[in-house]
């Protein structure tokens, strides 16, 4: 993500406002104009760093006559002690960047590395981990952009991506339509462009939603013995996804099932942020 969205430059911009408002009161009122520093980007944990163009970006909309160096990349495996970049400037510009560039990079690095452990889990399967919707307002282009770095793929990144008949869809029309009419009217009523996906929870309902024709059916908190009942039943005819309840320890059992797609809502929602700190050092 060298080449940052117009959207993420706008979000660190409205941030910054967010953060400084009227200003530093305590830089302001300790730290002369003409002090300069040099600091760098330390990390004090192990993992996969992401965001580091978009921590960079807030130091030079705070300044842009700060100059830096990078020495690790996005995907990059980082360790504690390992210096991600040096960035030299007015003293006070490095210390009101500092925070909000730290709450971007922690949070990016800790979604890539949490996303990174369940792709080393279903390493030699043929099923791919994908994130889901359950992003923090606001940040999804930067979550879903830290699920790829850590090795995982974007399902829809919203509500006009494609079709995905969920539970409550089905509730909503399932005293008058069957699956297959559902699907049946998704498809009529969508362009011919996107895929129909439809949310079951039982090889019956499954059963149908292929008869059905659907394109992608998800395989909603089912055993993976159900599973794969699915995967025989369909034989590579339609894509099959997993959902609802995986985490790191079972989702080796479900990818061995014979699914293609795994979606997972922590690796976005829960994830833990990298321990990542901003240290001056003298130059």
């Amino acid at each position: 993500m060298s080449d940052l969205s117009i959207s993420i430059k706008q979000l660190i911009s409205k941030s910054i406002q967010e953060d400084i408002s009227h200003g530093d009161i305590t830089t302001d009122s300790l730290i002369p104009p003409e002090s300069n520093g040099l600091a760098v980007i330390v990390a004090k944990d192990s993992g996969i760093l992401a965001g580091i163009h978009i921590a960079i970006e807030v130091f030079f909309q705070i300044d842009p006559d700060i100059t830096y160096n990078m020495f690790v990349n996005d995907g990059d495996q980082v360790k504690n002690g390992d210096i991600v970049a040096e960035l030299k400037g007015k003293t006070k510009s490095l210390l009101k960047a500092e925070r909000l560039a730290l709450n971007f990079l922690q949070r990016a690095s800790g979604i890539a590395t949490e996303t990174g452990e369940y792709v080393k889990k279903i390493e030699g399967t043929n099923a791919r981990i994908l994130d889901t919707r359950k992003t923090t307002p606001g940040l999804r282009e930067i979550e879903k952009y830290a699920v790829t770095v850590g090795g995982g793929y974007s399902h829809r990144f919203n509500l006009s991506d494609g079709v995905l008949i969920k539970d409550n869809h089905i509730s909503s029309l399932r005293s008058e339509l069957t699956l297959r009419d559902i699907i049946s009217k998704a498809r009529q009523n969508t362009p011919h462009t996107l895929t129909i996906e439809i949310e079951v929870e039982n090889y019956e309902d499954a059963k149908e939603a292929f008869e059905g024709k659907a394109d992608i059916i998800l395989l909603d908190n089912m055993t993976p013995e159900n599973m794969k009942r699915v995967v025989e039943l369909v034989d590579g005819q339609c894509l099959l996804e997993a959902s609802g309840g995986i985490n790191i320890d079972t989702v080796r059992l479900v990818a061995e099932s014979g699914v293609d797609l795994i979606s997972v809502g922590s690796i976005t929602h829960s994830a833990k942020s990298l321990d990542i700190s901003l240290d001056f050092r003298a130059e």
